[in-house]
């Protein structure tokens, strides 16, 4: 089983592309496809792609192979990796889904960048 810190290499590459309010859900027992969630918010349509860009060059680099879910949407995208799945959102996105909440019950990880 997959935990939060077998993906912080994911959180850094994020947190390189200045992507905001970067979480890891461990969810452990409660998840029944995936081991992790990694959620990050972007500011517009070119920050989210670039998000996208670097969370699966990231998890490429430790050996996943990715799966993209929501090219057209402006509010949220899916980087599926498996065990790991890293949700991108907008600002709506994010406020509209929800995610903390609905897996509350998750180990969280704030992620906080280091200059």
């Amino acid at each position: 089983m997959s935990t939060l810190a077998d993906y912080s290499a994911v959180c850094e590459a994020l947190a390189n592309k200045k992507g905001q309010e970067i979480v890891g859900l461990g969810l452990g027992e409660t998840g029944t496809f995936a081991d992790v969630f990694i959620l990050v918010t972007g500011n517009s349509e070119v920050h989210i792609r670039t998000l996208v860009d670097a969370a699966e060059e990231s998890l490429s680099k430790l050996g996943l192979k990715c799966r993209i879910e929501g090219e057209n949407s402006s509010n949220w995208r899916l980087v599926d990796a498996g065990d790991v799945i890293v949700h991108v959102f907008s600002r709506k996105g994010r406020d509209f889904y929800k995610i903390e909440k609905l897996w509350g019950d998750a180990e969280t990880l704030t992620y906080e960048y280091k200059e």
